[in-house]
């Protein structure tokens, strides 16, 4: 954040710019070895109100099919049933419920998550990590965020000891003042 960006400076509606954002998750495979991956295709908005941020309001929807792991066997069995099952559940979705401020550039954001039609609640920290206004006006928010959720919870269970249950959502998000 510019060292005169103040919060309430940043009210508005944003959209997610997909140029400069990255949505991706980092699981365990054989217990020993970390896999990345992301997701290419994706749409979102928030409302920040930087003067009260718990009446800010976000939401993101990802193209299921656009997981990318470098690695395309892998990527079509995450698409498949005993993952996504994105022939049934194109969309994984997100919709805060609640935000709350904990310090200065720093927020925990509550929503809805739904992956294969499952909906449960899931947390994500973020920081902003910048904010600026470009040479037409135009503002941006950067924010870094993570959770970590079980895959069991939205009925992804293939895989035993293989796969560990525990996925890291990572989101490092740029997004575009409309209004």
């Amino acid at each position: 954040m510019t060292t005169t960006t103040r919060l309430g400076e940043l009210t508005g509606d944003y959209v997610l710019d997909t140029d400069r954002t990255r949505i991706g998750f980092t699981a365990r495979a054989l217990m020993v070895t970390k896999v990345r991956g992301r997701f290419d295709g994706f749409e979102g908005s928030a409302r920040l109100d930087g003067d009260a941020p718990s009446k800010s309001t976000a939401r993101v929807t990802i193209r299921a099919s656009s997981v990318q792991t470098r690695n395309p066997k892998r990527d079509d069995h995450l698409r498949g049933d005993d993952f996504l099952a994105t022939d049934d559940h194109p969309a994984i979705a997100f919709a805060s419920t609640r935000v709350e401020q904990i310090d200065e550039t720093n927020f925990k954001v509550t929503g809805d998550l739904t992956v294969r039609g499952v909906t449960k609640p899931v947390t994500v920290t973020f920081e902003l990590t910048g904010a600026e206004s470009g040479p037409r006006g135009t503002v941006r928010v950067c924010f870094v965020g993570e959770a970590t959720i079980n895959r069991k919870d939205w009925g992804i269970s293939w895989g035993g000891v293989m796969v560990g249950e525990k996925v890291t959502l990572e989101f490092d998000v740029t997004a575009i003042r409309q209004s």
